[in-house]
């Protein structure tokens, strides 16, 4: 889901193409520091993690099935947020290099894990951005975190299931690892997992978050402080009407010009899905950063 949802009937052609395009048109970061690289004890996970840059701490958190080095361009993304920024991206539970545990996986958890993260590398509070699974998981650590988050960017993320529209929640259980097979996500996993030969396995523990409901609550993202950048594509597979109750929850649908406005911010891009949403760096990023650096008098 949170990777992977506009499907056609030929799904594993479509994955490997948009996957496989996504790869290949990224681009390395070059002419930075080199980051600082490690293993966190987390929660019994000993979670990976990279640090670029200096400034104001921002962590990043990839969508399903993804890791740093694979995820949409995420090598742009932290390219050009790193200039001004001290960026953390990190792998989360049996993604990437983190090695998978017999612990279920929630967003609870999930949320946990980034708190944790955050108390072992001695920084008191973050923005967080997060894509899909990861835009997920950024919205709920806001909610069980509160002091450690200070402004959240969710990308195509949602806070309950049915967010979703029905046909993407339909697709979600034909995804198989038979549908990766010969994708950079299948290639990546073998490459970077302490665990290579279990991708079937990985890929039915990962769909396992989102086969059953879950809802973190509209009264808890409501009560929420920090400010929210809900962005989507106009074809992302999220219910326009669940775009529309998010933001009010968090202040939207104010007459800007006659009162002041909320603090949280919406973006909806045209012409993109779900898959090529984070292709589009170049027109979120700056929209990003804008959002990041704006003081409570400039919302």
């Amino acid at each position: 889901m949170r990777g992977i949802m506009n499907w056609n009937p030929n799904m594993k052609t479509t994955v490997f193409f948009l996957l496989l395009m996504t790869t290949l048109l990224s681009g390395v970061v070059s002419g930075q520091q080199k980051p600082t690289r490690g293993y966190a004890p987390v929660n019994g996970l000993k979670m990976y993690y990279e640090i670029h840059g200096s400034g104001e701490p921002v962590v990043l958190l990839h969508g399903a099935f993804m890791a740093i080095s694979n995820d949409f361009h995420w090598a742009e993304w932290i390219g050009e947020l790193s200039k001004t920024r001290k960026v953390i991206a990190i792998e989360m539970q049996g993604h990437g290099r983190t090695a998978d545990t017999g612990r279920d996986f929630t967003y609870d958890n999930l949320a946990d894990d980034v708190a944790a993260l955050l108390d072992y590398l001695k920084i008191p509070s973050a923005d967080v951005i997060g894509y899909s699974l990861g835009g997920a998981v950024a919205l709920n650590c806001a909610i069980r975190h509160p002091d450690k988050v200070r402004k959240v960017v969710s990308i195509s993320a949602v806070f309950r299931l049915n967010g979703w529209t029905k046909e993407g929640l339909d697709a979600l259980p034909n995804l198989t690892a038979e549908v990766f097979e010969g994708t950079p996500i299948e290639a990546d996993y073998k490459r970077l997992s302490p665990t290579p030969n279990e991708f079937p396995n990985f890929v039915k523990r990962v769909l396992s978050i989102d086969l059953k409901p879950h809802d973190f609550g509209a009264d808890k993202l409501k009560a929420t402080k920090a400010p929210m950048f809900f962005i989507y594509g106009d074809a992302d597979g999220v219910r326009l009407d669940y775009i529309a109750e998010a933001f009010r929850l968090k202040g939207g649908e104010v007459p800007g010009d006659m009162r002041p406005r909320s603090a949280s911010r919406l973006a909806i891009l045209p012409d993109t899905t779900h898959v090529t949403l984070m292709n589009r760096w170049q027109t979120i990023v700056p929209m990003v950063n804008d959002f990041l650096d704006a003081k409570p008098s400039q919302q």
